[in-house]
């Protein structure tokens, strides 16, 4: 194939004009662009009819000569193919080479040492695959090199020793395994150290990395370190940057450290390490960041190192005690401070806030007690005040009312007492306010109109009193109202049906009195309502009945009369309970039963078949007897009627097995039915047909009650085919779609999870029986004419239920499960869009036990949400789902497929990130959306592009992506993140979150 190649480029190229017109190096670098794939012509300058390469795009020449090139940047070109090595290194002079940001695939050949020159060689956020070269360090002269973000595997050559005058080497976001080489303490040369984020075997730190006098950056974060830190690394004088987080690394700090006095960053979180903080941590006079956070440090936090010009200082989740230095306050530089989860005690220092722009401020689950400072906001920037689960008391400082920057303020869970200030009550950027389990009094505020933000309101356990102001209905983003066991009274003002976005209302145990509001039938997504023990009296309005999310309700111990709403037993309520009231009247027919039967108890004029319901009508003893002998005659015809119907049947099922052999089914059931088989069975037919796929067509049946079912049938134990548009046509997975689907989703209970009611099986046949959704697929109305349906707040709530169904897979099974196969047509719309995640023919559990990720025997999936590096290492886990889901997100936003004959080549992620890069967003956005959702359009569009990054360290977690879309109307600051000794704008702190009640 490759002289074919090279003859091919030699009749191109042996043209006489191109040969009078091109010098040598010209012509190697046209044969360069040959080989590569240009869908943007970035290169469209290098014309081979230019005597010199000299003016051609990316090509630098030296000025002495100005033929003669030593620079080659490409970067961000979006340039795809092979690299070269025989051809570049035909450049005598070439001293750097800069590609980064492409799609250079294949491996890098061991010829690369022939570029003799090379100073710089810079391959990051390409496709490489492959070993490292071990003759790189013959390129004696190279100074950088940068393998960042490709696939190359395999361990790091122990020649990579021998490089004479290397300054930087970067390997982050590899695949690299085996343990770091000792050999690398012998580069004496290097400045800068980055092998971070690489499924390393587990290892120690090499203490022959003390050896390395000249180093400014270290970074072995996520490397699967153990082990002691070596004291070796005291001999860095001029480190900079040490990041040893994320690995298993144990013992003590060494006292060593604290002799690297140009120290600026410090990052250890995340490991095991014990014992105290050395003594003598004041000496590192340049420390702006300290994290040694997520250990099991203990002691007490020294004073010295209080003192020093701190900017961020994270010790949570950690043992320390005693009182935290009042020096603290003194830092000139410090915005953020987190010491959540430890044993510190004492009051917080008195003027923390005052001399610095603190930003972020967690001290929750220690011991603090007395009251919190009034400095806190004297900058104007604080954003998060988290302090829950700790003995502080007094009253909120009213300074705190007037801190328009704060977004989260959990105070919940400590002795705080007295009136909240006004100002606290309407702070226009908080989306969390949590004041649970405290002894606060008096009133909500009429300024709570001013917190346009708010989505969770956590006011549980108090003593506040008084009515709930009509404001509160103002809040339309209100997800949570959670006011329970306080003195409220009053009813509840008619404005808070306005509240859309409401998912719970508790307000239990409180002195609430008149009726409901009337139209509460608009809370369309609430999931809890709790009002019991109260005194709320009147009619339990009809409207209740379509409230079709809500499977929490609770109206125990109320004043309540009238009959029981006929629309409750149409609801999928897990639990029920209308106890103590005065309800009267016939229970709905398909409420009486048994399993309701504590549910209605304490209402004396309520009748229906149920033990202790009915206890106040009794028979007649002297007719007893009558009704025996009624009961006996009614029950002999019935035995007699039912002899006769089974003699009729059978004799008809003997004639029948004459012509057809009928097989036997077995149901298996994961939720109590209202059906048997039977009436599956008999609906099988192709009037009913609304799908097809490669193992087995879908019906719609309609059962007897007027529920409707989706029964999918399989066809023998084929094996699950790729359907239309995945893949290659005829390519197989490897698992057999129907177990798969029936030991995923027979164990799992979640309301964004397709319910799979039960299964049907024979020897050649099989039934799944799932809940029918009325809207079908999101792929299909989203890609359809149909299309303009879904506007803006509806695909935002879709990508919301979605990402709770796949962060319920990923973070609350055990073990947790990968789907391997979303996209939108496997995320079905009920019939008020409330989104589904469905098809588990190819989900897996992750092992947790093994080191690294599974790999998989074969792709599964469907082409344009494969993750790349599945595609090219077969290893899932949960950040293939998260890839495509990002897909979803980009569909939602843009309206395009993921594959598309306009993109070329490119599948949708490509298309977004070209588009966005040559024309901006206004040429992404679906023209069916209205503008005036832009801002949260773009927030969404942000995290899709997140959830899509070519690395899948740099991807969210589902949990995170979850949390993003809630909070994606609030206008939050987020801590900027370090990438390769740069911040980056996309960081989330999933630290901050501990206790959420998201």
């Amino acid at each position: 194939m490759l002289p074919i190649l090279f003859l091919f480029l030699l009749s191109i190229l042996s043209s006489p004009l191109t040969i009078l017109s091109l010098n040598q190096e010209g012509l190697s670098l046209y044969q360069f662009k040959l080989l590569l794939q240009d869908p943007d012509s970035r290169l469209s300058s290098w014309n081979p009819l230019d005597p010199t390469p000299c003016n051609w795009y990316g090509v630098t020449c030296a000025t002495a000569t100005a033929t003669t090139v030593t620079t080659l940047d490409l970067s961000n070109t979006n340039i795809a193919g092979p690299f070269p090595t025989t051809i570049l290194c035909r450049l005598p002079n070439l001293t750097s080479i800069t590609l980064f940001n492409n799609s250079i695939d294949q491996t890098l050949s061991s010829d690369i040492n022939l570029c003799y020159n090379l100073v710089h060689l810079d391959l990051s956020q390409n496709l490489l695959t492959g070993p490292l070269p071990s003759t790189l360090p013959q390129l004696h002269n190279l100074r950088y090199l940068d393998l960042t973000g490709n696939n190359f595997s395999g361990p790091i050559p122990e020649t990579f020793g021998t490089f004479q005058k290397l300054e930087v080497i970067s390997l982050v976001y590899n695949l690299l395994d085996g343990t770091i080489p000792p050999s690398l303490g012998n580069i004496t040369t290097l400045k800068m150290l980055n092998l971070s984020y690489n499924p390393f075997f587990p290892g120690r730190i090499p203490p022959e990395l003390g050896n390395l006098t000249n180093l400014q950056v270290l970074w072995l974060t996520q490397c699967n370190l153990v082990g002691l830190i070596p004291d070796s690394l005291g001999n860095l004088k001029k480190l900079q940057d040490l990041d040893l987080a994320l690995n298993d690394l144990y013992g003590s700090i060494p006292s060593s450290l604290t002799e690297l006095t140009s120290l600026k960053q410090l990052e250890l979180y995340n490991n095991s390490l014990s014992g105290e903080l050395p003594r003598g941590m004041g000496n590192l006079s340049s420390l702006r960041l300290l994290d040694a956070s997520m250990n099991h440090l203990t002691g007490k936090i020294p004073d010295d190192l209080c003192s020093l010009p701190l900017e961020s200082f994270n010790l949570y989740e950690n043992r320390f005690d005693g009182e935290l230095p009042a020096s603290i306050a003194n830092s000139p530089n410090l915005y953020e401070l987190r010491l959540f989860g430890n044993r510190l005690t004492g009051k917080l220092p008195e003027r923390l806030g005052k001399h610095s722009p603190l930003r972020w401020l967690d001290v929750s689950s220690n011991q603090f007690y007395g009251p919190i400072p009034a400095t806190l906001c004297d900058f104007g920037v604080l954003e998060e005040l988290l302090v829950i689960y700790n003995l502080f008391s007094g009253e909120i400082p009213s300074s705190l009312g007037s801190c328009q920057s704060l977004m989260r303020v959990r105070l919940g869970y400590n002795r705080f007492s007295g009136e909240v200030p006004s100002g606290v009550w309407g702070l226009p950027h908080v989306y969390l306010l949590e004041l649970a389990e405290n002894s606060f009094s008096g009133s909500i505020s009429k300024t709570i109109a001013g917190a346009a933000n708010l989505s969770l309101l956590f006011l549980s356990k108090n003593n506040f009193s008084g009515q709930i102001p009509d404001e509160v209905g103002w809040l339309e983003g209100l997800v949570e109202l959670s006011g329970s066991d306080n003195m409220f009274s009053g009813s509840l003002p008619e404005s808070v049906v306005n509240l859309r976005q409401l998912g719970i209302l508790d307000l239990h145990n409180n002195k609430l009195s008149g009726e409901l509001p009337k139209r509460i039938h608009l809370w369309k997504k609430l999931n809890e309502l709790n009002l019991a023990n109260n005194e709320i009296s009147g009619k339990v309005p009809d409207g209740i009945g379509s409230l079709s999310v809500l499977n929490f309700l609770d109206l125990s111990n109320n004043k309540f009369s009238g009959n029981v709403p006929l629309g409750l037993q149409n609801m999928k309520l897990n639990q029920l309970n209308l106890s103590y009231n005065h309800f009267s009247g016939e229970l709905p027919p398909l409420l009486a039963k048994d399993m309701y039967r504590t549910s209605f108890l304490g209402n004396p004029g309520l009748c229906g078949d149920l033990r202790g319901v009915c206890d106040g009508r009794s028979e007649e003893k002297s007719v007893g007897y009558v009704w025996l002998l009624r009961i006996i005659f009614v029950a002999a015809i019935l035995v007699f009627f039912v002899g006769v119907v089974w003699f009729y049947f059978k004799y008809k099922s003997f004639k029948d097995a004459r012509a057809i052999d009928k097989s036997r089914w077995t149901l298996m059931s994961f939720h109590k039915l209202g059906f048997g088989e039977d009436e599956i069975l008999n609906c099988l037919d192709e009037d009913n047909v609304i799908g097809s796929g490669a193992s087995g067509k879908v019906y719609k049946v309609v059962l007897g009650n007027g529920e409707a079912v989706a029964v999918k049938k399989i066809w023998g134990r084929v094996k699950k085919e790729v359907e239309s548009g995945d893949l290659e046509k005829g390519g197989r997975v490897e698992d057999n779609s129907f177990e798969a689907e029936v030991d995923t989703l027979g164990k799992i209970r979640h309301k964004n999870i397709v319910k799979l009611w039960c299964c049907c099986t024979t020897r050649d046949c099989k039934l799944l029986v799932y809940e029918y959704m009325l809207n079908g697929s999101l792929g299909d109305l989203l890609h359809s004419s149909k299309g303009g349906l879904l506007d803006w707040p509806t695909r935002y709530k879709i990508a919301v239920d979605a990402a709770e169904g796949l962060s319920y897979l990923h973070h609350d099974c055990v073990p947790p499960i990968v789907h391997r196969d979303v996209k939108s047509n496997n995320i079905l719309l009920d019939g008020d869009f409330g989104a589904r995640v469905a098809d588990f023919g190819v989900a897996k559990v992750v092992e947790t036990t093994t080191i690294g990720t599974k790999s998989m025997s074969a792709i599964a999936g469907s082409c344009g949400y494969i993750a790349p590096e599945y595609a090219y290492t077969l290893r899932v886990n949960e950040k293939s789902d998260i890839y495509s889901f990002g897909v979803v997100i980009l569909e939602l936003v843009t309206g395009r497929r993921p594959v598309d004959p306009e993109f070329g080549e490119k599948d949708l992620v490509k298309w977004v990130c070209t588009t966005l890069d040559q024309k901006g967003l206004d040429h992404l956005l679906d023209s069916r959306l209205d503008l005036c959702f832009k801002e949260e359009i773009c927030k969404v569009f942000n995290i899709g592009l997140m959830c899509t990054s070519p690395l899948p360290i740099n991807r969210p977690s589902m949990r995170r992506v979850v949390k993003m879309l809630q909070e994606v109307s609030t206008k939050k600051q987020t801590k900027p993140a370090k990438k390769d000794g740069k911040l980056s704008p996309y960081y989330y702190d999933d630290a901050s979150d501990h206790g959420s009640v998201a």
